[in-house]
């Protein structure tokens, strides 16, 4: 084999190797996604100082609900995020793609064990995840949020939640409403974990999201494939209005 010939061989299979190192360290060291959020999540921000500047709804010193319960109206406050998590391969490696916003907004009305209505809003702007470039790719081709600055859910059905949990209880039921991202509403069931804690109500939950269901284009770019599909994860933090 002619020498040229040989060092361009060796030229295309070390920079092959490059590629596929640089591709595992991105993806195992730098990439580092956030974990899922879990109870612990709620636990903590349920756990932290009251921002939401209104009445917690329990008697000072406990946790405890009042003799009207959980009645009433509650809002968004401080601790609340809303999070993006997708799965995609680099150059046929493995890794989560995530990103997330504390730019939610929203409400919800209670009477006895019974939410008959909720609202909430996020920004789409303010999603951020570890690499900039994606944030970039999400903000633009993606989500295009110039156009679709907002992703909100309106609840339609009651949620039951059968009992007032509580103080640092927790009780699960599935809740319904329409889902409106990049524009379009969807119908959507999840199941929802509600904690009662210090006076606040903590909510933690995913959305199963499929892309083509919201005129979503595939993520997919260049050597980057992504799934057809994700959640949308979320843990809310409410004080009594």
């Amino acid at each position: 084999m002619p020498t040229l010939a040989k060092r361009l061989i060796i030229g295309l299979v070390a920079l092959a190797a490059l590629a596929i190192g640089g591709t595992v360290i991105y993806t195992k060291f730098i990439n580092q996604a956030d974990k899922e959020f879990s109870q612990s999540d709620v636990e903590q921000r349920l756990d932290a100082s009251d921002t939401t500047g209104g009445d917690t709804g329990a008697p000072a010193g406990t946790g405890a609900p009042t003799s009207d319960g959980v009645d009433g109206s509650w809002t968004i406050g401080d601790g609340s995020e809303v999070g993006y998590r997708v799965d995609e391969t680099i150059n046929g490696i493995s890794t989560t793609a995530n990103g997330r916003s504390a730019a939610v907004t929203g409400s919800l009305t209670i009477t006895g064990t019974t939410v008959f209505a909720a609202e909430f809003s996020v920004d789409m702007a303010t999603f951020t995840s570890s690499e900039s470039r994606r944030d970039g790719q999400f903000r633009g081709r993606i989500m295009d949020v110039a156009k679709y600055p907002k992703a909100t859910f309106t609840l339609t059905a009651p949620i039951d939640f059968q009992q007032i949990p509580t103080d640092a209880g927790t009780v699960k039921a599935n809740a319904t409403g329409d889902l409106t991202l990049h524009g379009v509403s969807r119908s959507v069931t999840f199941e929802l974990t509600a904690t009662f804690k210090n006076g606040r109500i903590g909510v933690l939950g995913q959305i199963p999201i499929v892309f083509a269901d919201h005129n979503i284009d595939n993520p997919s770019f260049a050597t980057i494939t992504t799934d057809d599909h994700g959640v949308l994860e979320f843990v809310l933090v409410l004080g009594r209005t």
